[in-house]
């Protein structure tokens, strides 16, 4: 046996250095054929006759594979390939993997020679050339752990030919079983596994094992532990075979986690202009246990987060003009452990270097040729004199950038260069400058003398502007479901036209806002723009989109405090077929509700930016210990553009509403004023069905007549035109983090029909992301009726109220509101404030944690909002003897009879308000969100749920949607 070929050894030796555990085996050619070993029941003697019925000359080197007598003798004295044997002699001759995979990219296989077709492959240069091609290619794969050689061993036959057998010896890499953590839950696996997937670092079951692999892991797991506290935490690894002899390994992390570092209290060293505590407030998550630490985290010690921390620091310092101010590596001076080992406090120092504070001296531009620099100049809002502040200057940049990417400058660059005055060659050279003594200024005045004026700085922003750039070609790949035209009318770049990155914010925005797609994040994994190769300033945008599901089919039941129990068949979209029209097919049926509607929307008629649609309807909506509201009608729609994120509509409405199932509580005057005073009186399935005695006790007061639409056959018309302004900025409508809504609506109920009103109403909504992983949302919402025409008193289902998971969260629906004259029933009033505030916190995927405030009042005609609100009661005189105290019991007490008068018995905040937390989560299927509320009721006297209750301090709800 002897190696390959001479010339080789200088890339085995070159493989060796690279791969220790190469070696390359050699052993001089026998000159006669091998002694045939004893036979045994594994090997046959050689020289017996094999299964292809020919004589046994040899085995294989390695494998011991027994090779026959040729089908034909080979040619006299020449050198042929004759076998190709795959050894894998260090793990038994066993692999793992099937040998057809490792004659994949073995070439030698086909130059064998074949006896029995006459084929004889003579052993030359390209056989050895292709040899040493298959080593490297074995050397390459991530497959084996070594490739050990490839060895030639010649078999010399009687006519003086030589059959090359040639050996590929290898050992194969050890192949993960499972991977398991030990030692500490502070960290879980599916953390684990998402931060190693982020760092590209590929540990998998069934993987191939890699120390260096193993060690990339052990570093994530440390510092993973050290953003949660545990700085001193140990993390090793254990490699365990499944058995003796396989290839196959358990892998252990064992996490050591030490005591968890709890920060108790925060110095900064060197500071004098700054104080601890403003500094402290710059800092992110490295600062003392504060009250909301069981949601941000602060309180622990992350030494992986202090850079971050400390750049903040460094920030404001430049901001406030401090230049040169520098943040120096925390100190770690230990207070206390705790008695059971597990926590360590610690007083963090951090040194901090301060410098002079710079004045502006003066402020160029640089490097511009596309604008002019007074325009450029004129953004940052810096001028001669003032203090330094870099977060000016980096807005400046901004919009500079801005105007550059608009106008195709996609790699426009910039930064400020800054001589300071107090640099020794600053100083140098005002000294050289200085004009002869008898020219000088006189001296100053000896009490002027301790006055230094502040050293300045000379700011020149260099700008690079770079080429400008056109689109070449726009691509959208992934939306299976939505048509390309309906992508393309909302993205704002042309194809040839200048590659603006404002219009392409601008783009990704409005998709985004469309809600067909998953977020696009505008990042490489969504948005690619790639230099189109071979012209110089052409660039092709690709823009990879998921579609979401925008299809609700329901089939099925359910409960909400709205609707109660109901069974639904529906189907809902907003990306019909593909083409962004949105269309709604709706039968439900519930104790409480019952809702048939048609509706569809075409965002683009006729391909033009203009919006139209039409609602049919038939509903029945049950207000629980109140009445049975019954509602047919329809609307039609048109809507335009006004600006680049505001439509203007216009909706025709035409609604005919009957009141039915009047409450006992409406018509009983004992249940009106007592709860507990209610005498037994069925509740009336039809206004018509009245009795006299009932009309009477009810035309008493008027209030009540027109409000429950009494004396009217219980149906009101309404014919409407209501014109409506939105403005919509707001990123995503299901999970929103930035942007704002604006809308302006008035109803002119002055079309015909038995009941007109004008209700104007406005809305602002406003999200503000806090970091990656929070934002805060605010709505503000005023309302306001008056009847008009021939109406004077409005029925209630037009008047306005307040409670339910839409508006005040703590309340049941339509429970805040001004209640009807010498009664506990609210039917609502004529205008109305509400005010919303969520902090939202995302948690994990389609999870977020809301933190709610809300407060809402209503109010009557006559009545202003206030803070605070009275709370009166009918004090009506005793009755004379000779008056039937029956006849008393069963009728309304007329408010305008002698001495009947209203006692004020307190005052309560006219604001109620409810606090609290939701969990809402996000269900891909339904393509609804979910919540389970949480709500507290602070402010919540004069309030009654229901069924006519006091309203409860704190509940629990379970609902669907958003509050805004």
């Amino acid at each position: 046996m002897h190696m390959l070929f001479s010339r080789a050894v200088a890339l085995a030796a070159l493989m060796a250095a690279v791969t220790p555990a190469l070696a390359v085996a050699q052993a001089p050619a026998p000159s006669t054929p091998a002694a045939p070993a004893p036979p045994t029941s594994s090997q046959p003697s050689v020289g017996s006759i094999g299964p292809g019925g020919r004589r046994i000359l040899t085995t294989a080197p390695c494998s011991h594979q027994t090779l026959e007598e040729p089908a034909a003798t080979p040619p006299a004295a020449t050198q042929f390939v004759w076998y190709l044997d795959l050894c894998f002699d260090k793990q038994g001759n066993s692999p793992t993997i099937e040998t057809e995979t490792y004659l994949y990219y073995i070439k030698l296989k086909d130059m064998l020679s074949l006896p029995s077709q006459g084929k004889w492959v003579p052993y030359d240069d390209k056989i050895e050339q292709t040899a040493i091609a298959d080593f490297n290619t074995l050397m390459k794969t991530t497959t084996f752990l070594d490739v050990m050689s490839v060895e030639v061993t010649d078999y010399p036959f009687p006519n003086g030919a030589v059959g090359k057998i040639i050996t590929y010896r290898m050992e194969e890499r050890e192949r993960i079983k499972v991977i398991d953590y030990q030692g500490s839950k502070a960290v879980d696996r599916s953390k684990i596994e998402e931060e190693l997937k982020n760092r590209s670092i590929d540990l998998r079951s069934d993987g191939f094992l890699d120390a260096r692999v193993l060690r990339r892991v052990e570093g994530v797991v440390r510092d993973l532990m050290a953003e949660k506290g545990f700085s001193n935490a140990e993390v090793t690894h254990k490699i365990t075979p499944v058995s003796e002899g396989s290839k196959t390994v358990n892998v252990t992390f064992t996490i050591g986690e030490g005591p968890k570092i709890k920060i108790r209290k925060l110095d900064f060293i060197g500071n004098t202009a700054i104080s601890d505590g403003k500094l402290q407030k710059k800092m992110k998550e490295n600062k003392p246990k504060g009250f909301l630490s069981f949601i941000t985290g602060t309180g622990t010690y992350k030494e992986g987060k202090f850079e971050e921390d400390a750049q903040k620091v460094v920030d404001y310092y430049h901001q406030m003009g401090y230049v040169r101010a520098r943040v120096g590596n925390p100190e770690l001076k230990v207070l206390e452990n705790t008695k059971d080992g597990k926590t360590r406090w610690v007083e963090l120092r951090i040194p901090v270097t301060e410098g002079q504070r710079y004045k502006v001296g003066s402020f160029t531009i640089a490097g511009n040729t596309r604008f002019q620099p007074d325009p450029l100049r004129a953004q940052f809002k810096l001028q001669t004199g003032d203090w330094y502040d870099e977060k000016k200057i980096r807005d400046g940049l901004r919009k500079v950038q801005e105007a550059y990417g608009g106008d195709g400058f996609m790699e426009f660059t910039g930064f400020p260069d800054m001589r300071f005055s107090d640099d020794p060659q600053a100083i140098e050279a005002a000294l050289n400058a200085q004009v002869p003594e008898a020219l000088a200024a006189p001296p100053e005045p000896e009490s002027a003398k301790h006055v230094k004026a502040a050293p300045t700085v000379d700011v020149t922003m260099q700008l690079t502007e770079g080429k400008q750039y056109f689109v070449n070609r726009i691509t959208f790949t992934g939306n299976t479901t939505t048509r390309d035209n309906v992508i393309r009318r909302e993205v704002r770049l042309l194809e040839g036209s200048v590659f603006s990155t404002e219009s392409l914010k601008y783009s990704v925005k409005r998709l985004n806002q469309l809600g067909y797609f998953k977020n696009i994040e505008g990042n490489d994994k969504d948005l690619k723009v790639d230099k189109v190769p071979g012209k110089d300033n052409q660039v092709d945008v690709t823009l990879k989109l998921e579609e979401q599901n925008r299809n609700q089919l329901t089939f099925g039941a359910g409960v909400s405090q709205y609707e109660g129990v109901f069974g639904q068949l529906s189907f809902q979209t907003s990306n019909f077929m593909g083409r962004g029209e949105s269309l709604t097919l709706s039968l439900q049926a519930g104790d409480r509700a019952q809702n048939y509607q048609l509706a569809f929307t075409e965002p683009f008629v006729f391909d033009r930016n203009m919006t139209a649609g039409f609602d049919l309807y038939k509903r029945n909506l049950q207000y629980v210990g109140y009445y049975t509201q019954r509602s047919n009608g329809g609307n039609i729609m048109f809507g335009i553009p006004v600006g680049s994120w505001a439509r203007s509509f216009l909706t025709y409405s035409y609604e005919q509403v009957r009141i039915t199932d009047l409450s006992e509580a409406l018509l009983d005057p004992a249940c009106a004023t007592s709860v507990t005073g209610c005498s037994v009186l069925s509740s009336l399935g039809d206004l018509s069905q009245l009795t006299d005695a009932q009309r009477e006790q009810i035309n008493r007061n008027p209030f009540l007549v027109d409000s429950l639409l009494i004396g009217q056959g219980g149906t009101r018309t309404i014919s409407k035109v209501v014109p409506t302004f939105v403005q919509n900025t707001v990123d995503n409508p299901i999970f929103p983090t930035t942007g704002k809504k604006v809308t302006a609506s008035m109803d002119f109920a002055v079309l015909g029909g038995n009941t007109q009103y004008l209700k104007p109403s406005l809305e602002y909504i406003f999200f503000h992301k806090m970091s990656g992983r929070t934002s805060v949302g605010l709505r503000g919402q005023w309302q306001y009726i008056e009847p008009v025409g021939k109406s004077e008193v409005l029925p209630v289902f037009e008047r306005l109220f307040l409670g339910g998971e839409y508006s005040v969260r703590g309340f049941d629906i339509r429970s805040i509101g001004p209640t009807a004259p010498n009664s506990l029933i609210v039917l609502g009033g004529n205008k109305s404030l509400l005010f919303n505030a969520e902090y939202l916190i995302s948690i994990a995927g389609p999870v977020r944690l809301v933190l709610f405030g809300d407060a809402g009042q209503v109010r009557d005609v006559g009545e202003h909002f206030g803070w605070k609100q009275e709370y009166t009661k009918l004090v009506v005189p005793p009755a004379p003897l000779l008056i039937d105290p029956l006849v008393q019991l069963g009728t309304l007490v007329d408010p305008s009879a002698p001495g009947v008068h209203t006692e004020v018995v307190g005052t309560a905040a006219a604001f109620k308000t409810s606090v609290g937390a939701e969990v809402r989560f996000f269900m891909p299927v339904l393509n609804v969100p979910f919540r389970l509320i949480y709500a507290f009721n602070p402010s919540r006297v004069g309030v009654l749920n229901n069924s006519l209750q006091p309203a409860k301090d704190h509940v629990f709800r379970f609902a669907v949607g958003t509050t805004f």
